[in-house]
C-alpha cells in the first residue's frame, strides 16, 4: 500500500475480527464462510435490483471474486466491498455461427455492503437482511451506497489514491477534490448506481462488471487528452483486480464533474413537444456536438477501414439479431423480409470494396445521454455503450452512423411519446441534426444511406425486443419504425 493510502483513516484495520476473512483473494475457508452466510440474503435481494441483468432466471449459486474491508464492521457501521459472481442458466436462443461455443461466463457484480448492529429507520428501505452465522453473525447488512456516511468513504478513498487490497484508487494528476462533500443517490440510473457529491461531482458505480477497460472511463480519458470539452473529463476512478487475468482489471467506478445547471436532452425534447415549440435549433447544435466528439475520438484512438470481411460480418450479426428478435416477438414476423433487405444491402455494398472508416463511437447515443448547458452548448455523457452487449463488442470500432442512427431513433421516440404523434416534428429534428453534423464534420451521414438504413433498422429491432420484454405499452413506438423501414425502397 502506498504511503498516502496507508495514512488514510479509512485503511483496513489489522485488528478487525474480519481481517482474516477479507483478504484478496479470500482464503478458501474464510471466503466460504462469508459467502455462505450472505447467500440466502443475496438470493432474495439481488433479483430485486434494477441493475441485476439476470432477471427471470434462477440463481443457482455464488462465488466470491474478492472481498475488501473499507470500514471495519466492529465500528458499526462497517463497509465491505464485494465482487460476487452469480451462476444462472443461460438464456435460450437460436444458434449462431458467430456465437462463442463456450458457455457464457457467470455475471460478476460489484456490491457495497453496509453492516450495522441495528439499522436506523432512515435506511430501512436499503436492508438486505440480518446475518445469523459466519463472520458477520448478528449484523444487519444493507445497500451501503444508501448510507451517506458510507458513501462519503468512497469519495475519501478517491481523494487519497492508492491500492487497498485488490482495489486501486486513482485520480487525474491535476484534480483537487475537496473533503466533506455531502453525497446523495441519483435515482435515475438503471444499469448502474450514481452518487452526487455536493452538486459538484457525480460518481458512477458500475454494477455488472466485465474484465477490461470500460468505455465509460476509456473514452472520456482519451477525449480529455484531445482537449474535447464536449465530455466531462474524468476526475478520479477505481478498479478491481481480476484474478483470472491481471492485465484485464475490472473498472469499478468513475468520478466526473456534475453538470448541475445542465438540462437533459430527453426532457428538453419532451418539453418542446408539450408546448408546441420548434426544436430544430437544438437538434442542429446537437449534431455539431456529436461530430465534435467523433472527430476527437478519431484523432485519439486507432481507426480502420470497413471492407468486405467486416461489412459481411456486420450484416451477418444484424441478420442474426433480427432472427432472434422474430423468434421472441412474433409481431415482427410479417416485416422480417423487408428488414432483412437492409442488411443484405450492407453486405452487397461491402462486396464492392472498402466503404467507410470505422472508429470508436459512443455506442448507445440518444437524447437521454446528452446535456445542454445554460450557454446552449451540448455535452455527451455515458460512454458505456449498451450494457447487455459484451465488452469486446462495445469497444469495437464502428462507423459513426451507428451513433447518428441512435439519435435519429431517439427523435422518433420523443415525437411518439407525445400525444398526438408529431411526425413532422421528428422529421424536422432528424434533418436539422444531420445538417449540424455535416457542418461540423464535413461529411453528411445521409450520404451513407445503406449504412444508415442498416443501423437504424438494427436499432429498431433491438428496441422491439427491449420493449416487448420490459415495457410492452411502448411496443407501438419501435413497431411504427419497423413498418416504415421494412417498406423503404433500397437506397
Amino acid at each position: 500500500m502506498s504511503e498516502a493510502a496507508s495514512a488514510s483513516p479509512l485503511a483496513s484495520s489489522p485488528a478487525s475480527p474480519l481481517s482474516s476473512a477479507l483478504t484478496a483473494p479470500p482464503a478458501p475457508q474464510a471466503a466460504s464462510a462469508l459467502l455462505t452466510s450472505l447467500a440466502p440474503l443475496l438470493h432474495e435481494w439481488l433479483p430485486r435490483q434494477r441493475w441485476f441483468a439476470g432477471k427471470g432466471r434462477p440463481i443457482t449459486g455464488f462465488s466470491l471474486v474478492s472481498a475488501t474491508e473499507l470500514l471495519p464492521p466492529a465500528g458499526s457501521p462497517g463497509l465491505l466491498h464485494l465482487l460476487v459472481r452469480t451462476q444462472q442458466p443461460p438464456l435460450p436462443g437460436p444458434s449462431s455461427p458467430h456465437a462463442d461455443p463456450a458457455p457464457p461466463p457467470a455475471d460478476c457484480y460489484q456490491l457495497l455492503v453496509g453492516t450495522r448492529r441495528s439499522l436506523p429507520p432512515a435506511l430501512a428501505s436499503s436492508r438486505m437482511g440480518r446475518v445469523t452465522d459466519g463472520p458477520l453473525a448478528g449484523h444487519t447488512v444493507y445497500e451501503g451506497l444508501a448510507d451517506p456516511r458510507l458513501a462519503g468513504l468512497l469519495l475519501e478513498r478517491l481523494r487519497v489514491p492508492g491500492p487497498l487490497g485488490p482495489l486501486r484508487f486513482d485520480k487525474a494528476p491535476e484534480a483537487s477534490l475537496p473533503a466533506g462533500l455531502t453525497p446523495r443517490p441519483l435515482g435515475a440510473e438503471q444499469s448502474n448506481s450514481s452518487l452526487v457529491y455536493g452538486d459538484s461531482y457525480i460518481l458512477k458505480v458500475f454494477r455488472r462488471l466485465h474484465p477490461g477497460a470500460n468505455p465509460d472511463l476509456e473514452l472520456p480519458l482519451a477525449l480529455a487528452r484531445e482537449g474535447c470539452a464536449r465530455v466531462p473529463a474524468p476526475v478520479a476512478w477505481f478498479r478491481g483486480a481480476n484474478p483470472d487475468d491481471p492485465f484485464e482489471p475490472f473498472t469499478l467506478g468513475l468520478l466526473q464533474p456534475f453538470l448541475n445547471d445542465a438540462d437533459d436532452g430527453w426532457r428538453l425534447a419532451l418539453g418542446a413537444l408539450a408546448t408546441g415549440r420548434d426544436f430544430t435549433v437544438e437538434a442542429y447544435a446537437l449534431g455539431r456536438a456529436t461530430a465534435d466528439v467523433h472527430t476527437a475520438l478519431a484523432a485519439a484512438l486507432p481507426t480502420l477501414t470497413l471492407g468486405r470481411p467486416q461489412a459481411g460480418l456486420l450484416a451477418d450479426l444484424m441478420t442474426e439479431r433480427l432472427a432472434a428478435a422474430v423468434q421472441a416477438v412474433p409481431t415482427l414476423r410479417p416485416y422480417a423480409g423487408g428488414l432483412r433487405e437492409a442488411f443484405d444491402a450492407l453486405r452487397e455494398l461491402g462486396a464492392r470494396g472498402p466503404i467507410v472508416t470505422a472508429q470508436r463511437v459512443h455506442g448507445d447515443l440518444h437524447l437521454g445521454q446528452t446535456l445542454r448547458g445554460p450557454d446552449g452548448e451540448w455535452s455527451v455523457i455515458d460512454f458505456e455503450g449498451e450494457p447487455s452487449k459484451p465488452l469486446t463488442e462495445r469497444r469495437r470500432p464502428q462507423p459513426v452512423v451507428r451513433d447518428v442512427a441512435g439519435m435519429l431513433r431517439s427523435f422518433d421516440y420523443a415525437a411518439r411519446h407525445h400525444r398526438p404523434w408529431q411526425p413532422d416534428w421528428a422529421e424536422d429534428c432528424r434533418g436539422a441534426y444531420c445538417d449540424g453534423y455535416a457542418a461540423a464534420a464535413g461529411t453528411d451521414p445521409r450520404e451513407m444511406p445503406v449504412l444508415l438504413r442498416a443501423y437504424e433498422t438494427d436499432k429498431a429491432v433491438y428496441e422491439v425486443l427491449y420493449e416487448a420484454r420490459h415495457r410492452p405499452d411502448w411496443l407501438t413506438v419501435p413497431m411504427a419504425a419497423v413498418r416504415r423501414l421494412a417498406a423503404s425502397p433500397a437506397p
